[in-house]
């Protein structure tokens, strides 16, 4: 669930955009076909053949990708969207040339606002992001285990407050830089019962570390405190965690 894939496919900038440089392609003459200005720079609709293999095709302003255009990277990768200032801004799909596909918000080349990210192992996030990061309120589906966690993240991970839904259970707790911690409970409908407890950040032991793991790293590991027949309100997952502590309330610092 890393965001290895938002790595960035940087697409190519530069002068040739807006003034023809003939002698940088193998197709002298055919590197822009489209409209210009006064001052010879690519204006309005046109298509271009980079100087690296890259093709655009799409709305320019004063020789810089501006509007609604397509961008096919040599690598397979396409972006088809908005631009401002040659930046991918505004409404787009990344097809990136692994397979995952991002539709949503940009911002300066970046994917920024509400968007939906479908990895390649199947996983799906779709909610806020900041930075090219998820950040926000959003939900993830794990494609292979179907578990759904919904609640907010921060610089990539979940962090604050949210909920793991199960097709025979859910779990509402608290996350803190990717690791589940703190208060929570587990609701249990077709048992019509709860489980109440707490996640504490424990040393792992031996038999648990990876070769590569630094020394010190904690484990998460339930502590359960009681359980206790569903409640109406309960049902509808909401009400306190146990200890007067509200399901709505953030972790504190």
């Amino acid at each position: 669930m890393s965001d290895d894939e938002a790595e960035e496919i940087e697409e190519e900038e530069g002068i040739y955009l807006g003034v023809s440089l003939t002698n940088n392609f193998s197709h002298p003459g055919k590197e822009y076909e489209g409209g210009r200005n006064e001052r010879d720079e690519r204006h309005g609709y046109g298509k271009a053949i980079l100087p690296n293999g890259d093709t655009y095709e799409g709305m320019y302003e004063n020789g810089k990708r501006n509007g609604e255009g397509i961008y096919r990277f040599k690598n397979g990768a396409r972006y088809d969207g908005f631009y401002r200032e040659n930046k991918k801004h505004g409404m787009g799909t990344f097809y990136y040339p692994d397979g995952a596909v991002y539709q949503g918000m940009w911002t300066e080349g970046l994917r920024n606002g509400k968007g939906k990210y479908t990895y390649i192992n199947g996983d799906v996030y779709e909610g806020e992001w900041r930075d090219h990061l998820r950040h926000g309120q959003g939900n993830y589906t794990f494609a292979a285990t179907k578990l759904r966690y919904e609640g907010t993240w921060k610089s990539g991970k979940m962090d604050g407050f949210g909920e793991l839904v199960h097709c025979n259970y859910k779990f509402i707790g608290f996350w803190k830089d990717g690791i589940v911690l703190g208060k929570g409970r587990y609701v249990f409908p077709h048992l019509n019962c709860q489980q109440t407890g707490e996640y504490l950040a424990t040393p792992a032991s031996t038999e648990e570390k990876a070769p590569d793991d630094a020394e010190g790293k904690l484990i998460p590991r339930w502590k359960a405190s009681q359980i206790e027949k569903l409640s109406d309100e309960a049902r509808t997952f909401k009400g306190d965690l146990g200890g007067g502590e509200q399901a709505t309330a953030q972790p504190t610092a």
